[in-house]
């Protein structure tokens, strides 16, 4: 089918001529003589491609260009007018028109522009879906890639999937950490065998060495059979221990084991067990601070940290949340069985302009209560219920930079310092307080290159 164009002109003579024109080459128009018209076709009707006059009577092409822009961002407008200046075409191209021309115009001209914008519009489509089939093809519904980031994020899993090597996966919670290691498991050649999951804050520590290693009959108090640990249930596919930085000393020696020679012992036995386990974990702390004060060994963090994969939290990759918050209200709207249709532009406004400390599951959890109360076709702001503070302390709200957050304040900090020691990392460490090692790590987490000379 040949796409929808809207023409809006107040002068009907132009208006007919051009719907009788671009009529002719098969495209379906709808033309109007106000831009408020139009804005209601965009809201409401199958629109392809905006043609707009730029003097109007009320709201100017200008504002219109603006208002559908904000309605539906991936939306293509030609402005035309008989006003032309370099001032109102460099205007219009800022606010985001796609081509200008001038009146008087030839109709092949006019359809050429249409046939070029519309082509422009279509490779856009096509390189959207390419990205989101990459994001797709792991067969895992949570995963949203569409922002450079979390490509690069995929890619990584990509190629990393096709090796044996251990991964460590680091981001803050929230973030998706299991989807990235299940995608890991999925896209390798273990795909057959099992993937299990374990999280060591879950498990008290008492009893996560056995779980993960298994026990024999008698071992302790209440052991009346012997047991198979994780790593032995996992053999000939993956393991994923979550929360890695939380596992206790006692553990992490045989850990580094199982890491290095593929054998351990379970609890209270003697025979040694061979498996042939890939190893993901992930963590939500910093495990060079955790080196730093003792509590992780450094042997089994270079072990781990073969490839490491870091997560981006969702507040720097903001361009995916429409397309989560989507896929969300699909799945809500169906478990629920309510017809509900997609989220207002001013709903979805709403969503990307908040800061999501607790990053998508705090967004999957939003969306969920949203279709759960909402009664409308149409999830609008006031179905959006976000857990911010209603104010914030006086002192609080000075305390750092306007809009800037912890994290952010920290990386310029890093930053500012490598620059006031002349790209000097011993002299930039000292300003900072830190060690060398955990200045590298630093550098390394903001995509700096550490010369070991400076």
């Amino acid at each position: 089918m040949k796409p929808t164009i809207l023409i809006v002109e107040d002068e009907a003579r132009m208006r007919r001529l051009l719907e009788l024109s671009l009529g002719e080459e098969g495209y379906t128009t709808h033309s109007v003589e106000n831009a408020e018209a139009g804005l209601k076709l965009i809201e409401h009707g199958p629109v392809d491609l905006v043609l707009t006059d730029l003097k109007l009577p009320g709201m100017s092409g200008l504002e219109l260009l603006g208002a559908a822009r904000r309605i539906r961002a991936d939306l293509p407008v030609i402005v035309m007018t008989a006003y032309g200046t370099v001032e109102s075409a460099v205007e219009a191209m800022k606010a985001g028109a796609n081509d200008y021309v001038l009146k008087p115009f030839s109709l092949d001209e006019i359809k050429l522009v249409i046939r070029r914008a519309l082509d422009v519009r279509r490779l856009h489509e096509e390189n959207r879906d390419l990205r989101e089939a990459l994001g797709r093809r792991y067969g895992l519904p949570g995963i949203v890639a569409l922002s450079p980031k979390m490509q690069e994020v995929l890619g990584l899993v990509e190629r990393v999937a096709e090796t044996n090597s251990t991964v460590l996966i680091c981001g803050e919670s929230g973030v998706g950490k299991d989807l990235i290691a299940r995608a890991i498991h999925q896209c390798s050649r273990r795909s057959r065998g099992p993937f299990l999951k374990i999280n060591s804050t879950a498990i008290p520590e008492n009893l996560l060495e056995s779980e993960l290693f298994g026990y024999e009959k008698g071992a302790f108090t209440g052991a009346a059979a012997s047991k198979p640990g994780k790593f032995e249930l996992a053999d000939g596919g993956t393991l994923f221990l979550d929360e890695i930085g939380d596992v206790p000393p006692p553990v992490q020696v045989k850990l580094l084991r199982v890491l290095q020679e593929r054998e351990f012992e379970r609890l209270g036995g003697t025979r040694t067990i061979k498996v042939d386990v890939r190893l993901v974990a992930a963590t939500n702390r910093d495990l060079r601070a955790a080196l730093e004060e003792g509590t992780f060994r450094e042997d089994l963090y270079y072990r781990l940290n073969v490839v490491p994969i870091n997560i981006p939290p969702l507040r720097d990759h903001k361009e995916d949340i429409p397309s989560l918050a989507e896929l969300f209200l699909r799945k809500y709207a169906e478990s629920s069985g309510k017809p509900i249709q997609g989220l207002s532009s001013a709903a979805m406004e709403r969503l990307t302009r908040f800061h999501w400390p607790g990053n998508v599951r705090e967004l999957e959890n939003v969306i969920e209560r949203a279709v759960v109360l909402s009664s409308g076709p149409m999830l609008e702001p006031l179905d959006i219920f976000i857990d911010e503070p209603a104010h914030k302390p006086a002192a609080a709200a000075a305390f750092l930079p306007e809009g800037m957050t912890l994290e952010q304040w920290e990386d310029e900090m890093i930053r500012e310092a490598v620059r006031r020691a002349n790209g000097n990392k011993s002299q930039a460490a000292r300003l900072l307080g830190l060690s060398r090692n955990a200045l590298r790590y630093r550098l390394s987490k903001l995509g700096m290159a550490d010369d070991p000379e400076s």
